[in-house]
């Protein structure tokens, strides 16, 4: 097993929080298909519908993300870490292998395969990180899902803008960076994420305000370099110089905090040696104690009230979590299918080059997922605002970003491209607390998992059967035996579906809204309670 190398203290958490960035910040490998379909589908003669099959196949991955689940609640996340890091590079190793021509185009079923196994190596790195992370910081969960969640969606524009800088958009390029660079990363990870005690509110809050300060200077530099238009050589080392520094800054916390923190506080050891729980001094309190616990173990045989821990059995029995499921479905389903059909979507509507619309879907997500973490966290400690109330919002955005689309007026597709990709952020973001909120901490790598199984269920309804099916219907066959379809009519019907669903989405996550709103309010008027009592003493 890895060494701790003195990782047990408050400072060594925050190291191992900044390698769970990183982690993070390669780990949205899943949506850059975009960036390479193409490739793909020419090389292989592939239809439309051949070729979102693939998207599939790689979307299905995710579903054995139960398995990483349950291998979170037995393995130390070490394990979890090289497990992902090691599948991933096979899946896009192969890949690599056959876009670069090294070996002969692989039949259609084994592509299936290695698409599926790069798909589903994200789920292990995920898995390893969040369900640390939110052990390591309970108090914090909406603006830590934000940070992680923020940098998952930035490593799209990090891979997309790194590989337009240094290799012109090569995809076997891209492709090779796939497989290396998280195995790189995973591979430090691995030595320094753990799980660490809790640290007091207070501290967590002014350390993650920090990280979000880096965070959003990193997308605003990722997103200059995108608008700024074509780069010379120099400029462009020069870009992947910075962006190298920016991604490296997020250190300088755990360091100043080690500096900080480097004589004990009395006050901290005082509160260390204080039991939680005194013991019984007199007969009755003991016999009090007693009774106590005994209703305890009678308690223990009931359904959880909503807000404790459940198993996956209890959970599934519950009205709220099938809200909750299809809601994300709705939302996250969409979202899928538009990104990994982007590059069709563009070059229908002309656009020969959409690495551009992949960084903004990229880049604005990342927005979306920063700031609904802080504000959906800010109005539940100040108003008890229930966080699905956020989804619900999103919900409607994202609706106005497939009419945008649809209509396909000049500049809608920049348009909608920002909107569906802020929306996307938000829903990933806010679902992530929302389900440790709803069923605990107990089970959560397993429950993360289930959730997540909207992604290659999405992507299998909205791209696999409606994208594709729609598409090969007003397609041409080409003579290399692919098709092509051109004009904005190839997607509006696929725009207008998926805007539908996202209005449906949006009357589950008000009824979730309504039905979670007592326990937001309870858990607002305990902050409130510890925070006065706090302040007291």
């Amino acid at each position: 097993m890895f060494p701790s190398l003195s990782l047990m203290s408050p400072a060594g958490k925050w190291l191992g929080f900044v390698t769970a960035i990183w982690v993070q910040a390669i780990a949205g490998n899943n949506y850059t298909f975009s960036n390479y379909s193409d490739a793909l589908k020419s090389l292989m003669a592939l239809t439309q519908l051949e070729l979102n099959n693939l998207s599939v196949a790689k979307d299905v991955g995710k579903a054995f993300g139960l398995v990483s689940g349950l291998a979170s609640d037995r393995f130390p996340t070490w394990i979890i870490l090289l497990i992902g890091s090691l599948e991933g590079l096979i899946g896009y190793g192969a890949q690599w292998l056959v876009v670069s021509q090294r070996i002969s185009p692989l039949p259609y079923w084994q592509m299936c395969i290695f698409l599926c196994m790069g798909g589903n190596s994200t789920t292990w790195m995920n898995t390893a990180v969040l369900v640390t992370c939110m052990r390591n910081f309970p108090k914090s969960r909406g603006p830590v899902s934000g940070i992680l969640k923020g940098y998952v969606g930035l490593s799209t524009a990090i891979f997309t803008d790194v590989c337009a800088a240094l290799f012109s958009s090569d995809p076997s390029t891209f492709l090779l960076m796939l497989a290396v660079v998280p195995t790189v990363i995973c591979l430090v990870a691995a030595v320094f994420l753990h799980k660490t005690t809790p640290e007091e509110e207070k501290s967590e809050t002014q350390h993650l305000n920090a990280f979000n300060v880096i965070a959003i200077v990193l997308a605003s530099y990722l997103l200059a370099f995108d608008i700024s238009g074509s780069h010379g050589p120099v400029l462009s080392v020069a870009f992947a110089i910075g962006l190298v520094v920016l991604l490296a800054l997020p250190l300088s916390v755990p360091l100043y905090f080690g500096m900080s923190v480097s004589k004990p506080n009395s006050d901290i050891e005082q509160a260390i040696k204080q039991p939680l729980i005194a013991p019984p001094t007199r007969q009755e309190d003991l016999v009090t104690v007693m009774d106590t616990a005994a209703q305890g173990s009678v308690q223990a045989k009931r359904q959880p009230m909503i807000g404790e821990d459940h198993t996956v059995l209890e959970m599934v029995k519950t009205v709220d979590f099938w809200i909750l499921f299809v809601s994300f479905l709705c939302g996250v389903g969409t979202g899928m299918c538009f990104m990994n059909n982007m590059g069709q979507m563009g070059l229908a509507l002309g656009y020969i080059d959409v690495s551009i619309f992949v960084s903004l879907t990229s880049i604005w997500g990342f927005f979306g997922r920063i700031i609904s973490g802080l504000v959906s966290e800010h109005y539940i400690w100040k108003h008890g605002a229930p966080r699905p109330i956020w989804n619900a919002a999103s919900q409607i955005l994202m609706t106005l970003g497939y009419i945008l689309l649809a209509v396909a007026l000049p500049g809608s597709f920049y348009m909608g491209s920002i909107l569906v990709g802020i929306c996307y952020g938000v829903r990933l973001t806010v679902t992530v607390p929302i389900a440790s909120e709803l069923f605990g901490l107990k089970y959560y790598g397993l429950l993360y998992n289930i959730l997540i199984l909207n992604l290659p269920l999405g992507s299998f309804l909205f791209s696999g059967l409606l994208a594709g099916h729609l598409y090969d219907i007003q397609a041409t066959i080409s003579d290399g035996g692919s098709n092509t379809c051109v004009g904005p009519q190839c997607y509006m019907l696929v725009f207008v579906i998926m805007g539908l669903a996202c209005v449906f989405g949006f009357v589950l996550d008000v009824l979730l809204t309504i039905r979670t709103k007592s326990i937001y309010a309870r858990m607002c008027t305990e902050h409130k309670s510890k925070t006065r009592m706090v302040d007291e003493n």
